[in-house]
């Protein structure tokens, strides 16, 4: 709009090159600045590459962090989870495929669905269910085994009308096999066979990152399998080979983080900020973590899941493996944090090279207050949906909220919540703080000398004007 004017070009070209100046060894304003211009308009994807002396700073920093992380890595690598016989409890099951070949519908009572107390007392829920299953119509199953020795024998599966689960002809459903069983009770189904469904929603998933994030989408995507890779083959693996989950925790989540960070944003100064940032802020969470777990005397084993695997593996810290779900728990989130930061900061400083790191900090942190807020909420919200169906249970017998937050299942979603969230929280200044001062500290010449003469004329000509708009 001012291009044809002529008072306002030389701020114009200050404005819209200074992220460029240090490119330029004498600080020339000169014509050939008129394609400044362009080459601004396209800051907004890479960083701008830093100063020789700032990258060796942060190369002194990270490069012993990764080295401590692959060392632990290769020390920490478990050679498979250790083997052990199954109890035929829980998921410590033996399972096969099968398919529903046939549904008959049956007098539940013709088929002894459900057996009335001889006292006929229906007033439990027990005896009620029992008295509705024998007046009522069930399902007769005949389902066939599709994998395993015994692939394609068949077995039948009776269905309550008042199931949760009902089956239907030709659907896929996942049987378990208990060997030691007498014949005819081997086999029962244990679940429904979802995979298509599942394949089907992460194939638009995917497409959808792709379509939107393009090259950074692919990134992402691969980051992803990445940490899955990780979790499945190093930090799982390793906690049941008898390792502190803890310290496993922290290694793997530390090569996740430097992966995904680095494998989707780049190899620059803008992500080892993000790093530290967030490296930081998982040592403060994995700190508090393991004050208040101790202090609230949380066990760890609060459901039938992680009971089963404690009596599997006795030798394994219930305590330990809780810190090391905060830990990983809040790893996702911290990242998302931490990169916004440090892109906001970087934006800032492109847009008026002039600011200080003060201006730069206050500016940034009016940002991450926002994202405070939506984070915090969202931290909350999900876990508060993750046990919903245990609130509805505490709201049913009308316990008091005081009754509700110190049961263990309650208290370590609270404990995970807020442990979490004052990470997070923690985070947003922190990341702020180091990248207002490593991008403020980056003001260099072409050859890597500080550039205060190019400095000075950029905040005194057109810093105070642009801070005044």
């Amino acid at each position: 709009m001012t291009s044809p004017q002529q008072p306002p070009e030389p701020h114009g070209h200050d404005q819209d090159h200074s992220p460029r100046e240090p490119a330029q060894p004498h600080g020339s304003h000169g014509p050939g600045q008129g394609h400044g211009s362009h080459g601004h308009s396209h800051s907004h994807g890479p960083a701008t590459p830093v100063s020789r002396h700032l990258r060796r700073v942060i190369a002194a920093i990270l490069i012993p962090f990764a080295t401590a992380v692959v060392v632990g890595l290769v020390v920490l690598w478990p050679g498979g989870a250790p083997p052990h016989e199954r109890t035929g409890v829980g998921f410590d099951r033996q399972t096969e495929q099968g398919e529903v070949v046939a549904v008959q519908h049956v007098d539940c009572a013709s088929v002894n669905a459900g057996q009335v107390p001889p006292t006929g007392d229906t007033s439990t829920p027990e005896g009620r269910e029992a008295v509705n299953a024998q007046q009522g119509e069930c399902a007769k199953a005949t389902i066939e085994v599709t994998s395993g020795p015994e692939k394609g024998r068949t077995f039948t599966e009776i269905v309550q009308p008042d199931a949760p689960r009902q089956l239907h002809q030709g659907q896929g459903v996942v049987v378990a096999y208990a060997p030691d069983a007498p014949r005819d009770l081997q086999y029962s189904v244990t679940d429904v066979n979802r995979k298509l469904p599942m394949a089907v929603l992460a194939g638009i998933f995917a497409l959808a990152v792709v379509l939107v994030g393009r090259m950074k989408g692919v990134m992402a995507l691969v980051a992803l399998v990445v940490s899955f890779l990780i979790l499945t083959f190093f930090i799982l693996p390793a906690i049941l080979d008898g390792s502190n989950p803890l310290v496993v925790a922290v290694v793997g989540a530390s090569a996740i983080m430097l992966i995904a960070l680095y494998m989707c944003h780049g190899l620059s100064a803008r992500t080892s900020v993000a790093v530290l940032g967030t490296l930081i802020s998982l040592l403060l969470i994995g700190l508090l973590g393991s004050v208040f777990i101790g202090w609230a005397s949380l066990s760890g084993n609060t459901d039938d899941n992680t009971g089963l695997i404690h009596g599997l593996y006795p030798e394994i810290d219930m305590s330990g493996l809780l810190l090391a779900g905060v830990i990983i728990g809040s790893l996702g989130v911290l990242d998302d944090v931490t990169v916004t930061q440090t892109s906001a900061v970087w934006e800032l400083h492109q847009a008026d090279p002039g600011m200080g790191p003060r201006a730069l900090y206050r500016a940034g942190i009016r940002i991450g207050r926002d994202h405070i807020a939506s984070v915090v909420n969202t931290l909350v919200l999900a876990y508060a949906g993750a046990a919903l169906p245990l609130l509805l249970l505490f709201s049913i017998a009308q316990s008091s909220m005081g009754t509700v937050a110190n049961s263990e299942l309650v208290a370590v979603e609270i404990v995970r919540t807020l442990v979490g969230s004052i990470g997070l929280v923690a985070s947003v200044p922190l990341t702020t703080a180091l990248a207002a001062l490593v991008v403020s500290a980056d003001r260099t010449d072409a050859g890597g000398r500080p550039g205060a003469d190019i400095r000075k004329p950029a905040a005194g000509r057109g810093g105070r004007r642009r801070r005044a708009k």
